[in-house]
């Protein structure tokens, strides 16, 4: 991005790209291991191979979807750039934070909402419900990874932390379908959609900051930065720093908008999603 040291922040899009590959790919993987268990239990074994052939189908479909954004995005400069970046980050926070709500609200039935499916399912079917499934999570993980990516020169390193991101959920949902209901999932969604509110949130101060830039705001108190902080673990510079700023949003010197906004989103979408998760439990009680 124009106006950033050329330093490649390996740590904070490592964190970021790891965690977002992590909870997309487990959703992805969770609904492949429900198909094919619910084929297995019920006979069908041979029908795997439609599942399999949809999930190949979304895998190949997103990859290139996101090198051909990448490719695009990657050439741009000056106003252009602030504009698709601040449009990328912006999406992303959306998407994000519905996707968040939505896993909420469905990962209770989406076991019994899918064995319903396949039920009536035909091979072409089933297809389509793997290739639906894998795209919705690989089309989100990849403008997530756009995103990530604008924050820095380091294309690389959100490779890097996304494809390990990707290993450990393949790795969760084979360990969830062989040990099937013994595993707390809701714990995990929890733990890491709070996360990933946060993540959003610095997204949300990201698109303030790169539409500032678009208009060429560049004086008065809202664009003045809220803190300066020249030394030590929490300043600019360091594997600590770089994982807050790319997961969280911290910045050593950030524009008073930049901060207002990052509260503006977590403060009241955090509360209602804890609200929501508090409900849950009382109806379940």
């Amino acid at each position: 991005m124009l106006g950033l040291p050329n330093k490649i922040y390996k740590g904070e899009i490592m964190g970021s790209s790891f965690l977002i590959t992590l909870r997309e790919g487990l959703e992805a993987s969770l609904v492949i291991s429900i198909l094919l268990t619910y084929l297995a239990k019920t006979n069908r074994r041979d029908e795997s191979k439609s599942v399999w052939f949809g999930t190949i189908a979304a895998t190949i479909a997103c990859l290139v979807v996101g090198i051909l954004v990448y490719v695009l995005v990657d050439g741009l400069n000056g106003k252009v750039e602030y504009a698709v970046e601040g449009t990328l980050a912006l999406a992303a926070m959306l998407v994000l934070t519905q996707m968040i709500f939505w896993m909420r609200a469905n990962a209770k039935n989406m076991s019994a909402e899918l064995r319903n499916k396949v039920e009536t399912s035909s091979k072409t079917a089933l297809v389509t419900i793997a290739f639906v499934a894998v795209a919705r999570e690989g089309l989100e993980t990849a403008l997530f990874l756009l995103s990530a990516k604008t924050e820095t020169a380091s294309g690389s390193s959100v490779v890097i932390g996304g494809i390990i991101g990707l290993v450990v959920a393949v790795a969760i949902g084979y360990f969830v379908f062989k040990a099937g209901s013994r595993v707390n999932l809701k714990t995990f969604f929890n733990v890491t959609a709070i996360l990933l509110l946060m993540f959003a949130a610095g997204l949300a101060g990201k698109t303030v900051h790169e539409f500032r830039e678009l208009l060429g705001l560049e004086t008065g108190y809202l664009i003045e930065s809220a803190w300066t902080i020249e030394s030590g673990i929490w300043s600019a510079g360091g594997t600590f720093y770089d994982f807050m700023r790319g997961l969280f949003g911290w910045h050593a010197n950030p524009e008073r908008i930049r901060v207002i906004t990052y509260f503006i989103y977590l403060i009241p979408v955090l509360a209602l999603y804890l609200r929501g998760s508090k409900a849950d439990k009382q109806l379940v009680s």
